[in-house]
């Protein structure tokens, strides 16, 4: 039986998780699980700043700008005895208003120009979504034209494996003859496979990142640390699988993630062959697309590292010099 590559990502992801990143989490009292796993996220401009030569686009600079404009001082320091007046609080609308600012940026944010990055906060600031953006990020997403794109090569692979397929003895035959069951070979079988396939990411997407975020109050996206040890970025985005921000802006059990996966593994039953149908393929697909969650946290935390890493080795001698010159 050949092992299809949607499983190999499957076994990989969640032995990771549940040997290295589980075990850790689980073992740290609360105090420490916090050190782990920040309230927020400081913001890191440096990191994230977008440029031509890494493709890591995103609206930190602007707002670094803003940020710079807002915070330089246009007035004399105020005296010891003299007290800054309190800010106004945001009203309802001036936060809706916001929000949409945030999420329009988000929605232009790519990786290598083409890995859509939309459900990624990365400057570590981020008022929390209505329930009508989370539905239309999460829209935005499923439909993008990379999703495609996705689904197309999956398919090939399957196509390849001939995954979904199976042949069934006649009974009473002698020999032994077959009888062929599933999606087996051609333009049909690839159709239906690319079909499965994007129905399965679509279904993902828009569960677990907006009809369940809506109706339980949670953020799906994910918001970037960006500095510090790789061990403990690395738990803090595999950690995430389980654990998100509340509209409150506190951390929570990412019961819409694991929901979300699982309704759609359920409802892969509607379309797959009948001979894969049943409980084992609602959690096989639920884990799969966990674990595709999983590697996508890791992928926009780790991305811009290597990406900046891999740009100051190509850089000319003279330009690196030039680089580190203050």
């Amino acid at each position: 039986m050949i092992v299809s590559s949607r499983r190999l990502l499957l076994s990989v992801v969640s032995m990771t998780f549940l040997v290295i990143a589980a075990p850790s989490l689980l073992s740290q009292s609360p105090a420490q699980i916090s050190l782990t796993l920040p309230d927020a996220p400081v913001p890191q401009v440096s990191t994230e700043v977008a440029d031509a030569a890494t493709g890591y686009s995103s609206s930190i600079l602007d707002q670094a700008q803003t940020s710079q404009t807002q915070t330089t001082p246009t007035t004399q320091p105020a005296s010891p005895g003299q007290t800054d007046a309190p800010q106004k609080p945001m009203t309802d609308e001036e936060k809706k208003r916001a929000s949409e600012e945030e999420l329009q940026r988000e929605l232009h944010q790519r990786m290598g120009v083409v890995v859509p990055n939309f459900n990624a906060v990365l400057d570590g600031n981020s008022l929390p979504l209505t329930k009508g953006q989370k539905m239309r990020a999460s829209f935005r997403s499923a439909v993008d034209p990379y999703q495609f794109g996705l689904a197309l090569f999956s398919s090939a692979i399957g196509q390849a494996e001939n995954s979904h397929s199976s042949y069934d003895a006649i009974p009473g035959t002698n020999p032994v003859q077959y009888v062929e069951r599933g999606y087996q070979q051609g333009w049909g079988a690839y159709g239906k496979r690319f079909g499965a396939a994007f129905t399965d990411q679509f279904d993902g997407t828009i569960l677990g990142n907006g009809v369940f975020p809506a109706l339980l109050h949670q953020d799906a996206r994910y918001f970037r640390m960006g500095t510090g040890p790789i061990k403990k970025r690395f738990l803090y985005a595999v950690g995430t699988t389980v654990r998100c921000k509340g509209d409150n802006g506190k951390w929570q059990p990412n019961v819409s993630n694991l929901l979300g996966n699982m309704a759609a593994g359920g409802i892969s039953n509607l379309y797959y062959p009948a001979a894969d149908r049943g409980f084992g393929l609602t959690i096989e697909q639920g884990l799969l697309v966990t674990a595709e969650g999983t590697f996508g946290a890791l992928l926009i935390e780790f991305y811009p590292d290597v990406m900046k890493r891999f740009h100051k080795k190509t850089l000319p001698v003279d330009t690196q010099t030039q680089t580190a010159t203050p």
